[in-house]
């Protein structure tokens, strides 16, 4: 089963491939980092940010600003280490660093995806259960199932669409922001100046928000998939073909760009919906996104409550399968399995079982004794561990001429993406003091 997964300079063509409906311009630059960027607000994400903003009110908001370039900045040095070598960053992990290295880092991302799947799903399973009624472990088993189907089954240029216009069930929390009553000068005030007291409330705030934010997944996500857009495109890496470096490096820095800006205004925008309806009625404490949506129905109405609630299933089917997804590649990279969306189930099959396996343990999580909440704060330890030593390592692939050649992460990129995992690192630091 062994086999490398380098792209092929003459990908050959498969019934699972079929080209993606042209496009101009702006909307033709997006894909992996929209998709990623929406991703990020997945119902575990919605659950973090809720809480914040009805613990806190407008006070973190702040946060969801000066972070945005943060995560920008990671994600598109993930998206450069795909498109340059054309390998996923397990795969550069394997090439290049120690094996202990790379088995660690596999399993502790194992590890936080099965367990934010579990809370994911049945995140979604709750919020139908809300909106309709019903039994929700089913509606739990049923996302699941659906989302391996998809994942395993529509060809790739299909799915990349059908991932793209999910992005727009995000717009759930933008509409139900204006259905609300907000007071916009004390709302931007808490945005746009920092206020921030040294306390454990919200140092722990502060570690659950970038936490949320800077996941690891997506750093396997959003470099996997620049290299499945090359298998689709049939192209080049670009430390094969650097004279097409410009409008690549471009592309990716719009969608980048692009992405995480879409993802930190919704976060800001659930942020000031829940600091103006809970908060402001003295509700305080939220520990799942299904319980915000219901504690938005009595003070907020029922269509604030209905969008709240739908935008978790939209964002639950987007971040599903790509917790699943990053799963399977990192996997597959390791043990040098053929992967790979743009592959034939039968082509593919190690790659396909662990999608599978990992979405049915994370539907089996909800049929256990787990607390569902110390499930999640035990997820956010992993992904904080992780994160940043992970940042770490792919700082170090990324300003490594040996394996980017020529096409190195730029003086401003760099002291960035340096930032950012300097403050991951002292983010993590604080989570394990507090």
């Amino acid at each position: 089963m062994a086999h490398d997964s380098r792209p092929s300079t003459e990908a050959r063509p498969s019934p699972k491939i079929a080209d993606a409906p042209a496009s101009d311009g702006f909307l033709k630059a997006l894909g992996p980092g929209l998709v990623t960027g929406a991703a990020d607000d997945d119902p575990s994400g919605i659950a973090t940010y809720s809480q914040v903003g009805a613990q806190f009110g407008y006070g973190m908001a702040w946060t969801m600003f000066f972070g945005y370039p943060l995560l920008a900045a990671i994600q598109a040095i993930s998206a450069r280490i795909g498109c340059v070598t054309g390998h996923g960053i397990a795969q550069n992990l394997r090439r290049h660093y120690p094996p202990w290295l790379l088995r660690a880092v596999v399993l502790l991302l194992l590890v936080a995806n099965i367990i934010n799947l579990g809370a994911d799903l049945g995140a979604m399973g709750a919020a139908l259960g809300l909106l309709i009624g019903g039994r929700e472990l089913l509606y739990t088993v049923v996302f699941g199932v659906v989302c391996i189907l998809i994942e395993t089954f529509m060809s790739y240029a299909r799915y990349a669409a059908v991932l793209k216009w999910t992005t727009l069930s995000l717009f759930a929390y933008v509409a139900v922001v204006f259905a609300v009553d907000v007071p916009w000068r004390e709302a931007l005030h808490g945005t746009l100046i920092p206020s921030f007291t040294f306390d454990a409330p919200h140092a722990m705030a502060l570690v659950a928000i970038l936490g949320t934010t800077i996941s690891p997944y997506l750093f396997f996500w959003q470099a996997g998939q620049e290299v499945e857009e090359q298998h689709r495109r049939h192209v080049k890496p670009l430390c094969v073909a650097p004279r097409n470096a410009g409008p690549e490096l471009a592309r990716i820095r719009t969608d980048t760009l692009v992405g995480m800006g879409f993802s930190h205004l919704t976060a800001l925008f659930i942020v000031i919906a829940t600091a103006a309806t809970l908060h402001a009625h003295g509700v305080t404490n939220i520990e799942t996104s299904a319980q915000a949506a219901e504690a938005l129905r009595p003070i907020a109405g029922d269509l604030a409550f209905a969008l709240f609630a739908i935008g978790i299933i939209g964002t639950g089917m987007l971040a599903v399968p790509i917790l699943a997804g990053s799963a399977a590649y990192a996997v597959s990279e390791m043990f040098g399995w053929t992967e790979g969306l743009n592959r034939l189930p039968r082509e593919a099959k190690a790659f396909y079982a662990t999608i599978a396996v990992a979405t049915i343990i994370g539907i089996a999580l909800n049929f256990t004794a787990v607390d569902p909440i110390k499930a999640l704060y035990w997820a956010a330890v992993v992904n904080g561990v992780l994160a940043g030593p992970l940042m770490v390592v792919m700082m170090l692939i990324a300003t490594n001429r040996r394996v980017m050649g020529q096409l190195t992460l730029s003086r401003r990129l760099r002291l960035t993406g340096w930032l950012a995992t300097f403050v991951m690192l002292a983010v993590t630091l604080v989570f394990f003091i507090v």
